[in-house]
């Protein structure tokens, strides 16, 4: 038995399988030519595939950011109020912030300073809870309902950019992969700018269904001429 090489040059053994004497009970190894000789016919294609939504962002630096404050003043207002519970005097910082409270009128400056900065944080953290985040990941179509993937928006751009490299007239291409859409900006040093674009719009079309995204980004291509130096 003849052992094929491998890409480095060594050799690799094939398995080897016995072959039983055939099992009259068997219906694929029966010699009557009334009986089926191969496996039955399988049975539908793959299952469908469904539509992922986008992958939700942890927020563990919003979270953080949020919780540590939360947290050191948390521990500073329960100290203060079993230092009083314990016939204690009360912490200067606090007794000060509730003099400013009750003597600064509402249209106070820095009051109203302090209302904006307190309603642009809730904001943000209101936006941060309502919105999945992670713009960097593409989500893919879904063979399976168990199991999720996700494409780098940079790995979709560096493969549309090397499928684009393949395409004859082109010097260099730069490309942007967004979640709606890719922009690719061309560079072509010989063949007419039409054919290019023309060609560059049929393998970058295949490129993108080649991706397996649940939501193909649109293609917009832009082909131009190397200036001249000088």
């Amino acid at each position: 038995m003849n052992e094929p090489r491998s890409s480095e040059g060594t050799t690799r053994r094939l398995p080897v399988l016995d072959k039983s004497p055939q099992d009259p009970q068997d219906p694929y190894d029966s010699d009557d030519p009334h009986e089926p000789q191969g496996p039955p016919d399988a049975g539908p294609g793959p299952a469908p595939t469904t539509r992922g939504g986008r992958f939700w962002s942890a927020r563990r630096v919003p979270a953080a950011l949020v919780a540590l404050p939360l947290l050191v003043l948390a521990g500073a207002l329960l100290y203060d109020v079993a230092a009083v519970r314990a016939d204690r005097p009360a912490l200067r910082a606090r007794r000060e912030l509730a003099r400013q409270l009750a003597e600064r009128p509402l249209d106070d400056t820095w009051v109203l300073v302090g209302a904006g900065v307190a309603a642009a944080l809730g904001l943000w953290l209101v936006v941060l809870a309502v919105t999945p985040g992670m713009r960097h990941v593409l989500p893919m179509r879904r063979t399976h309902p168990d199991v999720r993937a996700g494409l780098h928006r940079g790995a979709a751009a560096l493969v549309l950019r090397d499928r684009a490299m393949e395409v004859a007239g082109v010097q260099s291409v730069r490309v942007h992969a967004g979640r709606r859409k890719a922009d690719v900006h061309a560079v072509s040093h010989f063949r007419d700018l039409d054919d290019v674009r023309a060609d560059l719009d049929a393998v970058l079309g295949d490129a993108i269904r080649g991706l397996g995204l649940a939501r193909p980004p649109a293609l917009s291509v832009r082909v131009r001429r190397l200036g001249r130096k000088g």
